[in-house]
């Protein structure tokens, strides 16, 4: 185990080496602020957005008052940061159209509209992997007690 996170501990590092060793090489000084706008940005997502409901899932779902098993429960997780993380993506679009662009070109779709079908698909995938998932857990425990 020592030797696994050691491992991991030099990889890492060496990773985050690339990282700084790419970031000077391919990115201007000068848009160095943008980028450090964007990484907060990310930050700011995640931890005011997106873990926030996540947890908010979570205790929700805790509140039925039916036992949720763990992988239920992290399979809602998964498909509540998918459909976050679209929205987060595609909700600039949004706000971009509804401003309006001098090249109408630039943002040519319903951006509302795809939105509300990526969300469409993300819930009926999560409700698929759910039911899967709690066919074969029960399948498994039928096979247990026989």
């Amino acid at each position: 185990m020592r030797v696994t996170r050691a491992v991991l501990l030099l990889v890492g590092v060496a990773l985050i080496g690339l990282g700084g060793w790419v970031l000077t090489e391919t990115v201007s000084p000068t848009r160095y602020g943008g980028l450090l706008v964007w990484l907060i940005g990310g930050v700011i997502a995640h931890d005011a957005i997106i873990a926030p409901l996540v947890a908010g899932v979570a205790v929700l779902l805790g509140r039925t008052g039916r036992r949720i098993r763990p992988a239920v429960l992290a399979i809602l997780q998964v498909g509540v940061v998918l459909g976050v993380v679209l929205s987060l993506v595609v909700v600039p679009e949004i706000i971009a159209k509804a401003r309006g662009t001098k090249n109408e070109t630039v943002l040519p779709f319903d951006y509302g509209v795809r939105l509300g079908v990526a969300w469409l698909v993300v819930a009926v995938v999560t409700a698929l992997a759910v039911v899967v998932w709690t066919v074969l857990a029960r399948r498994r425990e039928a096979r247990r007690a026989a």
